[in-house]
């Protein structure tokens, strides 16, 4: 049975590559996938690609990820910077956990520079554009 990642995104990341393309960039969330999809499909793996702009069911995901998901990748968007509650979730979680930030956040607001999820998080990828999800996907692979 291939193993499965998950790729969690939360609020707003369903505008990528239509949102401040200057911060963000002009990728989209499909063309994450694609090539997510694509890193998986070469190793024997298996992906599930969601977003959302509600807490509440990204935490869920999260839940459900704990069944039947080998690994997380989590763009959990401005929630990194205030969601205990899913530091929570994923501090239930068994798996490998990489934090993905298309902009370099370090370099923008100070409200920013903190990260809850960084507390579970098994590593952090900032500023790379969407090439970071690519880079979460095999570090997810690589522990796997």
């Amino acid at each position: 049975m291939p193993k499965l990642i998950d790729i969690l995104n939360g609020p707003n990341l369903n505008l990528l590559g239509e949102r401040e393309p200057g911060i963000y960039g002009a990728g989209t969330l499909a063309d994450v996938e694609a090539a997510a999809r694509d890193l998986c499909e070469a190793a024997g793996a298996d992906l599930r690609m969601r977003q959302s702009n509600h807490e509440g069911e990204i935490i869920e995901m999260i839940h459900g990820a704990r069944a039947d998901s080998a690994g997380i990748v989590i763009n959990p968007g401005a929630y990194t910077h205030t969601s205990i509650a899913i530091l929570d979730a994923l501090n239930a979680f068994k798996g490998p956990v990489v934090e993905v930030h298309v902009s370099a956040v370090h370099k923008r607001e100070p409200f920013r520079h903190h990260s809850f999820v960084s507390h579970r998080a098994d590593a952090v990828i900032a500023g790379c554009g969407i090439q970071g999800y690519e880079l979460a996907v095999r570090h997810v692979l690589s522990r796997l």
